[in-house]
């Protein structure tokens, strides 16, 4: 199963493809070469099958946790000045994610979507400690009965040129639906109300919409 964003990268990846297979097979003489630029067009498009795969997960909802909205590991865990939408301190969980990574945005918990902002910006590596501030970048926070606003932001990363976003001011989200999609590499970092149980230890592994970030006592 791939996700819809990645519809184009497939098409122009399997016609690429096909015209490589063809035109080697009728002008490339010498079969070691001929092979080693059809191996090459078979990898080319693998890579982009396996960037857009949207595996199905069988999520199961919990208004009283926060679940993981993208797969990749934990690099940070600390109590930050958040100074964009709340102007105070929260928690900061960052998860990285890779290349090779699932890089589908799940919502992490429902409510009602009550910021909604893109920002032009850098390509800094995404681990750099500035790239929550200075590369392009998507802040969405959610209004939850539990929880109250949670904040979390998409952050393109050096390979990264586009975020893609859903949510809109006003929406009403589910716990683990499609909420967007990063292009490459990149990172999603979760605000959390100072004092917020966190269940995750840094370098984890989090799997989107499975591992639980974080738990209120019920």
């Amino acid at each position: 199963m791939f996700h819809k964003e990645g519809a184009q990268s497939i098409l122009f990846g399997t016609v690429f493809t096909a015209i490589v297979l063809l035109l080697s097979d009728k002008f490339i003489d010498v079969n070691w070469i001929k092979m080693t630029v059809q191996i090459s067009a078979f990898l080319f498009l693998i890579i982009i099958l396996q960037f857009f795969r949207n595996p199905k997960r069988n999520i199961i909802k919990n208004e009283n946790q926060i679940i993981a909205p993208v797969d990749g590991k934990v690099v940070v865990i600390e109590e930050v000045y958040e100074g964009e939408y709340f102007k105070e301190k929260r928690i900061q969980v960052s998860i990285f994610m890779s290349p090779i990574n699932v890089h589908v945005t799940r919502y992490g918990l429902s409510g009602i979507v009550k910021f909604s902002k893109y920002h032009p910006g850098k390509f800094l590596v995404a681990w750099h400690p500035k790239a929550s501030e200075e590369n392009e970048r998507t802040t969405i926070v959610i209004e939850n009965k539990t929880f109250g606003e949670i904040l979390y932001r998409q952050i393109a990363g050096a390979l990264a040129r586009r975020i893609v976003n859903y949510a809109e001011e006003g929406m009403q989200v589910i716990q683990g639906e499609d909420a967007g999609f990063i292009k490459f590499g990149s990172r999603v970092d979760l605000f959390l109300p100072v004092g917020t149980p966190i269940d995750v230890v840094l370098n984890q592994k989090a799997i989107g919409g499975k591992t639980v970030i974080a738990t209120r006592a019920k």
